[in-house]
This record gives C-alpha cells, sequence and structure tokens, in this order.
C-alpha cells in the first residue's frame, strides 16, 4: 500500500481522535459545539474536522455538505421524541398521563443534550431541500401532540397543539439564556404546563409517578 486514500478508505490524520472508530460521532459534536457557538454561516467544514481531530476528507466521506451535518444534528434532537410518542399514543394510559410522558422526555431531550441544537431550528437552512427529512420528522411529532392533545380535550382548538408544542421547544431559548438550567426541575414544571394548556387540569404526584413509570416500561421494550 502506498498510503494514498481509495475511494472505500477514511483519511485520518494522526493522534488520539484518528484512533476512534466512530469518526462521524466525532464530527457531529464537533459539528454542535461550533454551529452553537461560532454559529452556522460562520462554520466551515475545514473548521468542523479539525475541530474533531480529522482531515477535511474525513468529513466528506460522512456527510457531502454542511448542510448533511446539520440535517443529522437537528434529526437527533426529533427521533428519540418520536420513538417516545409512537409508544404512549398507543398505550392505555389516561391521555393526560401519556402527554405529561412525552412533553417531559422530550423537554428532558432538548434541554440535557450536549449541545443546543434545539437553538438551531430558526436558521433559514432548515427550509432547504437537504432538511426535509428533519422538516417530516418534526411534524409526525408535532401531530403525535396533537392526538395527545386531542384525546384529553376532544374540543380543544388546533391551535392549543401549536401551543403545546411550541412550549416544548422554547426549552432550547431557555437553555440559550439560561447556560445552568436545572434540565430535571424545568422538564418537570414544563410537562405540568403541558398538561395544564391542554385542559386536563392540575397534574398532581400520581399523574408524574404514572408517566415515569410508562417511560421506563417504553425505554424497555
Amino acid at each position: 500500500m502506498d498510503g494514498k486514500a481509495t475511494g472505500v478508505g477514511r483519511p485520518r490524520a494522526s493522534g488520539a481522535v484518528a484512533s476512534r472508530q466512530d469518526a462521524r460521532e466525532a464530527l457531529l459534536d464537533a459539528a454542535g459545539e461550533l454551529f452553537t457557538g461560532a454559529g452556522y454561516a460562520a462554520t466551515t467544514t475545514r473548521a468542523i474536522a479539525e475541530r474533531a481531530g480529522l482531515r477535511q476528507a474525513s468529513l466528506y466521506y460522512h456527510f457531502p455538505a454542511k448542510e448533511d451535518v446539520l440535517a443529522e444534528l437537528l434529526a437527533a434532537t426529533v427521533r428519540p421524541s418520536l420513538a417516545v410518542a409512537t409508544g404512549l399514543v398507543s398505550s392505555s394510559e389516561p391521555p393526560a398521563v401519556r402527554l405529561w410522558a412525552l412533553a417531559y422526555a422530550d423537554v428532558r431531550l432538548l434541554g440535557g443534550a450536549r449541545h443546543n441544537i434545539g437553538a438551531l431550528y430558526l436558521l433559514p437552512e432548515v427550509s432547504s431541500p437537504n432538511l426535509a427529512g428533519f422538516r417530516a420528522e418534526r411534524a409526525e411529532l408535532k401531530a403525535r401532540y396533537g392526538t395527545l392533545v386531542a384525546a384529553v380535550r376532544p374540543d380543544a382548538p388546533r391551535t392549543r397543539t401549536d401551543l403545546v408544542f411550541g412550549l416544548v421547544e422554547s426549552t432550547a431559548i431557555t437553555r440559550r439564556d439560561d447556560p445552568s438550567l436545572d434540565v430535571e426541575a424545568h422538564a418537570r414544571e414544563a410537562a405540568d404546563a403541558v398538561v395544564r394548556l391542554a385542559g386536563a387540569g392540575e397534574p398532581d404526584d400520581p399523574l408524574r409517578t404514572a408517566a415515569r413509570s410508562l417511560l421506563t416500561l417504553i425505554d424497555r421494550t
């Protein structure tokens, strides 16, 4: 071998990071840090690769363009909650319990991730064709919220779902303004607020306990 990269090779820089099996995750982590810190427009693919300790060619092995990196980061803020929502919608627990559980899990995801990727939702690039998959998954998650809101109050206007979904996603703004945010406390308060907003009344400890137990059950399946 002459050391030159081939079509199936992964050009790497030397060093500890270069020996990692999951270069893709290293690139996503670096991109998340730079996109939320320096800004998406100001971040180059070279800067992402250098922050990850890799060559720029390694990034293109995994992601054809910078927008594809953004798409993957954004999808990671939705897919876990969408998986939870799928299990919750089919559960026989009362709607308010399921709605509390979804909001709680979703807020913990947005608030507890290593980087505040949810703050990137308003980027103009989110409307590009490359991010159609993310938009579709986010719309599906919102629809699952709508199903639960309608189960709580069948006569609720459609705007109720907009308000509930907006409250959950506002976690990214809260986190941006308060980097020391207590995510667990915020998730609990936000889930309580979602249940109230949906018209289910004041959440109590038995409801919260049932919701957490349901999440544990879903996580095991």
